[in-house]
């Protein structure tokens, strides 16, 4: 059985569904693959009516999704409202993408005709976390299903209700088994991997190396979007209020939750005036219920979310460091923690060599961007990185230089744009990049056609 409860009132439960079993996999699967022809058969035309319909249905029922968002995972009402309105333009970008051109033709090496085409890859398996619970399974099923292909999404359990409704709204656009949620926890999703021709993943890199290897084994594609240990640089040219400002909200909007949340502050130079402009910017951010609309921290997601960020700042002494605010729980009720700001840490540091999920962060200082870009680097994850300077030669040298998929100059590490590529480098990452245009390369498969002129056709 998988129970959804709400993290800022544990005991509301939110769904609880019995949870799909392989052989309920294999059933769903079978289905899919049934209905891929006519999806395929349907044409651009008929593909792209159906996400442009499954679009509007999303935006008809903004309000009950970004409630639901709040109540499910605990997301605060503005960036619920965000999200949503990202899922509606996810859906209506890749509503076009099938009248985008899918192969190319080349000069022959003889006479005849020489060109390329993509196929969709046939049955795409979606494994998405709970944390954006509509945009992230969006932005893998919508480009899959322009593409041609048949989905099994496999939400994370505490998302269950939302990606529930969602495949509610937009399934009836489409033929009937072509995408199906299958609800439960590592079995089912190990099912799904088994089933599929294709995988895309986005979570921890411990489960995600797993998925990788399984696919692998079965010489089946994936993608995998893992963790992240991101990095924020600030120079001494920087705006210390306004960087202080924007890297706050990056550690601890949304209780830090977001894999592009910044987990270290790297300041070159003297980091005692922006140390405390940061500590007094944190401090300011609201943390309560998440349906306020003045509230941009609320809780993490369960109560062994919020022991991790608690044992992360209790560690902080021990090690020769200084908690220069939060690190204690919020409330009598649900999973509410204090923003968390720690510096003077040692470089192996849990806090600055690995990602703890929640809203805390290490700050520390070096003498030079040299110094700063190299301990940047020094992590296994590279996701995204930020800088702020007002200087154009220092951000274009971070910017060849910092080992990550994404680099923000004057910009939180949060917020992507949904129609450029995203993802990291080293553990933060495996395969294609997803969104964007860059999505073809997960969902479809390049052929080469060679048609030698002289023969009767």
């Amino acid at each position: 059985m998988i129970t959804s409860t709400s993290p800022q009132c544990p005991e509301d439960i939110v769904v609880s569904v019995e949870a799909t079993e392989p052989a309920a996999v294999r059933v769903a699967a079978e289905a899919a693959r049934k209905a891929q022809p006519d999806w395929m058969a349907a044409g651009a035309a008929g593909r792209a009516k159906a996400l442009g319909q499954a679009a509007d249905a999303v935006q008809g029922a903004a309000d009950e999704l970004a409630a639901l968002a709040v109540r499910e995972v605990g997301k605060p009402l503005a960036e619920a409202r965000g999200e949503i309105g990202r899922s509606v333009s996810i859906l209506r970008y890749y509503a076009q993408q099938p009248f985008e051109e899918i192969g190319a033709t080349h000069n022959p090496s003889g006479a005849g005709l020489l060109f390329t085409t993509r196929r969709p890859r046939g049955l795409v398996g979606l494994i998405t976390p709970w944390n954006f619970p509509f945009a992230i399974p969006l932005w893998k099923a919508a480009p899959a299903l322009a593409y041609g292909n048949a989905v099994l999404l496999k939400p994370a359990e505490p998302a269950t209700a939302c990606a529930l409704r969602l495949a509610e709204l937009i399934t009836p656009f489409l033929p009937a088994g072509l995408l199906t949620v299958v609800a439960g926890g590592a079995g089912t999703g190990q099912a799904v991997v088994e089933q599929a021709d294709v995988v895309s993943f986005t979570g921890s890199t411990a489960v995600g190396r797993t998925i990788v290897a399984a696919a692998a084994q079965r010489g089946i594609p994936v993608q995998a979007e893992l963790g992240g240990q991101n990095p924020a640089i600030v120079l001494p040219d920087a705006d210390v209020e306004a960087a202080a400002g924007s890297i706050a909200a990056a550690v601890a909007g949304y209780a830090g939750q977001k894999c592009t949340a910044t987990k270290r502050v790297i300041v070159v130079g003297d980091a005692a005036r922006f140390t405390d402009a940061l500590v007094e910017s944190v401090r300011a951010l609201v943390v309560g219920d998440p349906a306020r609309e003045d509230v941009t921290v609320g809780p993490v997601i369960d109560s062994a979310a919020r022991d991790r960020v608690l044992a992360a700042a209790a560690s902080v002494a021990d090690a020769g460091g200084r908690l220069l605010t939060g690190g204690t729980e919020v409330g009598d009720l649900g999973w509410f923690v204090a923003p968390t700001i720690a510096d003077g840490l040692p470089a192996d540091h849990l806090l600055e060599c690995d990602e703890v999920f929640g809203p805390i962060c290490s700050i520390s200082s070096v003498a030079s961007l040299d110094q700063a870009i190299s301990r940047a680097n020094s992590v296994q994850h590279g996701l995204v990185a930020g800088l702020y300077t007002r200087d154009i030669g220092s951000a274009l040298q971070a910017a060849n230089r910092l080992a990550t998929g994404m680099i923000k100059v004057n910009a939180p590490t949060t917020g992507v744009d949904f129609y450029l590529p995203f993802g990291g480098v080293k553990s933060s990452g495996y395969g294609s990049k997803e969104q964007g245009k860059a999505a073809v390369d997960t969902f479809t498969s390049v052929h080469t056609v060679t048609i030698e002129a002289g023969w009767q056709l």
